[in-house]
């Protein structure tokens, strides 16, 4: 089973888009994407330096815009081996941000109402950001039990859950210096450049304007498998992954219970779509076995054409009704009581 994955905010870096663009059509799809962004996606991606694409409000949006536009050209290579990629792909799957491209790729949201979507967030959580001194610091190793207990301790969020030794903690930066001056056992914390405590409480204005924003959108349900960050689940209803996605906003990111799903779907390949890494490096870690791509530039395509060659199936454990065979993963419908 094949899936595909999209990072979060952090993953980009100064060009990264620069060797895409030169492909036949993406400067056009992108710049199409900026309008509705309203930020110039096609210079971020290529000449904006590192402060400029640090901000969230540029970030977010440039992060989804490129995933959407790279997946068109991952699609045109795959597509030369037979069936359309997305009939040949599992599940799929977006850390934070990356879960409104994983939503588009699922055909919930459109590629213009992810742009849109994405903007308001973006907006929405720098606003945010702004109104109190806050942050986020990685914390890398320790006895999991032991970190959770310390964050909690200073009052602390564990923001992001990404497994594999890696926990997320977000809140004031006086809690992040606390943490920092003493740190749970045999862990390292790491301070990340971020604006604020995102999927936290202090995130909850931006929560309130996504909400308004929703309420103009009627997403479809997901053609593929869809996984929640809120626990990893598969979720059928487009209103359902709607809700989640304003949500997550102030919610943690569960993304090792995303892996966790994976490995129960069987999953046997992961590509990660740009900027990609960051997924593909706690692939490594938490999903043994499993190949992994990270598509980090148009060189990357041939591999991508062949992992979707020896990985890529059709979806015939999932029923045309949505409904799973027992084999498959937990799968959430909207009448289920939802976190």
């Amino acid at each position: 089973m094949l899936v595909i994955v999209a990072p979060g905010q952090g993953s980009q870096a100064p060009g990264f888009l620069s060797p895409w663009l030169e492909l036949p059509g993406l400067v056009d799809r992108l710049g199409r994407l900026s309008e509705v962004a309203g930020t110039d996606l096609v210079a971020h991606g290529t000449v904006s330096d590192a402060e400029t694409i640090k901000d969230t409000a540029v970030a977010q949006p440039l992060i989804v815009g490129s995933g959407l536009v790279c997946l068109s050209a991952l699609g045109t290579a795959a597509t030369t081996e037979g069936a359309p990629l997305l009939d040949l792909v599992g599940a799929t799957a977006g850390h934070s941000v990356g879960e409104i491209t994983a939503a588009a790729i699922a055909g919930v949201l459109t590629d213009d109402e992810a742009t849109a979507f994405v903007r308001e967030r973006g907006l929405g959580m720098a606003e945010a950001s702004a109104a109190a001194a806050t942050g986020m610091s990685a914390v890398v190793g320790g006895e999991p039990a032991e970190v959770l207990s310390t964050l909690e301790s200073l009052g602390l969020t564990a923001a992001n859950n990404n497994g594999a030794g890696q926990v997320v903690a977000a809140g004031t930066l006086d809690q992040l210096s606390a943490l920092s001056d003493a740190p749970p056992a045999r862990a390292r914390v790491i301070p990340l450049q971020v604006a604020g405590a995102f999927h936290t409480r202090h995130m909850q204005p931006a929560v309130e304007r996504l909400s308004r924003h929703a309420r103009e959108l009627a997403p479809m349900d997901p053609s593929l498998p869809l996984l929640s960050n809120a626990d990893g689940r598969v979720v059928d209803d487009g209103q359902e992954v709607l809700r989640r996605l304003v949500q997550q906003v102030s919610s943690p990111v569960r993304w090792d219970l995303t892996m966790e799903t994976f490995v129960s779907m069987g999953v046997t390949g992961l590509i990660e779509l740009p900027p990609a890494g960051t997924l593909v490096g706690l692939a490594k870690r938490g999903l043994r076995g499993v190949e992994t791509l990270a598509l980090r530039t148009p060189d990357d395509l041939d591999e991508a054409r062949r992992m979707v060659r020896d990985h890529g199936r059709p979806r015939e454990d999932v029923g045309t009704d949505g409904s799973a065979h027992p084999t498959q993963s937990p799968r959430l419908h909207p009448q289920e009581d939802t976190p």
